[in-house]
This record gives structure tokens, sequence and C-alpha cells, in this order.
């Protein structure tokens, strides 16, 4: 997919969201619900993804940038008999 496809895409889906919640004032309380649902279920998925991210790069990273010399792998060689 090309860059201007997928613009214009994110465009469409950002028209409808808004168009929604134009429309949510009127809405019946089982929509209203149901869109506050799926609404928070994409604002979790979000702050997990964060969350997820920062502590996969903290614990690689550390906090200042730097590799942390205690995470580094160590080759397993076998034992000579």
């Amino acid at each position: 997919m090309s860059s201007e496809g997928f613009l214009k895409e994110v465009q469409a889906i950002g028209e409808k969201f808004l168009l929604k919640l134009q429309k949510l004032p009127k809405a019946e309380p089982v929509e209203i619900v149901s869109f506050c649902v799926v609404l928070l279920f994409i604002v979790t998925v979000l702050v997990l993804t964060i969350i997820a991210c920062s502590c996969c790069c903290y614990s690689c990273c550390g906090c200042d940038g730097h590799p942390d010399p205690r995470h580094k792998k160590s080759q397993v060689r076998p034992a000579a008999h």
C-alpha cells in the first residue's frame, strides 16, 4: 500500500470517527455504551503497547541509553570431558 493510500484510509477513518462523535449525544444508551467499550479497548491496547515497549527498551538499554552489562547474554560452551 502506498503512503498516499494509507493517508487516505486514515483520513477516512478519522472522518467516520468524528461523524460518530457528532451523532453520539443523540444516540441510544446502548450505542453510547458500545462506543465507550470500543474506545476503552483501543486505549487499553495502546497503553499496554507503550508499557511493553518502554519496559523492553528499559531492560535492554537502561535508563541512560547505554546497555546494561548485567543483562549481557553469555554463550554456553560444552563442558570438556
